[in-house]
């Protein structure tokens, strides 16, 4: 019996130092360097600020997660670390780090699409089989995915504007709650009254999967200058009010599309019908719970890896790495950082495209 493979993943591309060791579907360590009391008073992630800090933190993440997994770099495999898609100075930062483990070790190194970590979690830790449908959903990116293998990702639909992580974060930001907006406003909506507000459940009058959040976004930033306008200020009951009502909103309009974009998925008659979430938003307990519902009604296995391994962490970028490099890729020094890199190439780009490519 053939080995498993064991691999290092580093993970870089917002605000999140990342390293881990994974051999097979085992994590054997997984180290994340959060940056949040660094952004705090900026109100959002400043690239800039994000990718000094990754340039300080990878080697120190990268020794720690070696030394938790009790193994020395000769010990591993491969490398693998995201290329992209993220903060261009965040990726830049990892993916030399890699290069010069690659280097000086001799060990392979494979470049990882972020996306892709987030859209394989399930199969590392419920060794989920091909193909399920994926709701990947964070703070950039939103869409349905039929993932029919380590390379094989068919888009059926995605936000057309802002991800449903970072209409949270503009959320928090409009009610004066802290960052990070998803804990803070999921926290603020479990004492609000979610009928109070009348928020509109944006495209559900129109056919597909895709989504918008933007209109959701505006429409609790007039709900809130109402109030002020007539009380001078939010109480802490309009804050929550406000949140539960935004929280609502959003997994109306997530329940919906998931079930138009379960509608596609069993059209192609997979033997075991598999539903599974990822991201930072996966963490959210209103979308869990209302999703998991909908799955058992469609008798389709619901699952959602443990949040840990929903917020951007390398043991995804590690396992990634272990099923490509299983099926043969290999990467060189030529490894450029990407902004942008869609995992499904064939699908008309949602966000529009620029000189660097599609960006979603």
């Amino acid at each position: 019996m053939t080995a498993p493979l064991t691999l290092l993943g580093i993970e870089s591309s917002c605000d999140d130092t990342a390293a881990a060791v994974v051999r097979g579907t085992q994590v054997l360590s997984s180290v994340v360097y959060g940056q949040t009391g660094l952004h705090a008073a900026f109100g959002g992630v400043v690239p800039e600020i994000a990718a000094r800090a990754h340039a300080e933190k990878l080697d120190h993440c990268v020794e720690q997660a070696l030394d938790e997994a009790n193994l020395p770099l000769s010990a591993l495999d491969g490398i693998a670390v995201t290329a992209g898609p993220g903060l261009i100075g965040g990726v830049l930062s990892g993916v030399m780090c890699a290069k010069g483990l690659s280097a000086a070790s001799g060990l392979p190194l494979i470049g990882v699409n972020h996306l892709a970590g987030h859209a394989l979690t399930p199969r590392l830790t419920d060794q989920l089989p091909y193909p399920y449908l994926m709701l990947l959903v964070s703070g950039g990116h939103c869409q349905f995915l039929i993932v029919a293998g380590h390379d094989r990702f068919t888009r059926i639909g995605g936000t057309i504007d802002d991800a449903p992580g970072e209409a949270f974060d503009k959320t928090a930001r409009l009610l004066g709650l802290p960052q990070p907006g998803g804990p803070s406003v999921e926290q603020a909506a479990r004492m609000g009254d979610a009928k109070r507000f009348a928020f509109p459940r944006p495209l559900l009058n129109q056919p597909g999967c895709d989504m918008s959040f933007s209109g959701l976004k505006t429409a609790i930033l007039r709900a809130r200058n109402a109030i002020v306008t007539d009380k001078g200020g939010l109480t802490p009951q309009d804050q929550a009010d406000l949140s539960a009502g935004f929280q609502a909103a959003v997994t109306d309009v997530l329940s919906e599309k998931t079930r138009r974009a379960l509608d596609a998925y069993l059209a192609i008659n997979p033997q075991k019908p598999s539903f599974a979430i990822a991201g930072g938003v996966a963490a959210n307990v209103a979308i869990r719970d209302q999703l998991t519902v909908l799955c058992a009604g469609l008798d389709t296995d619901f699952v959602a890896p443990p949040l840990c391994l929903c917020t951007d962490n390398a043991a995804m970028i590690a396992y990634a790495g272990i099923e490509q490099m299983a099926a043969g890729a290999r990467d060189d020094m030529t490894l450029s950082p990407r902004p942008r890199w869609p995992l499904d190439k064939q699908a008309a780009p949602m966000l529009g495209s620029g000189k660097k490519g599609a960006k979603a």
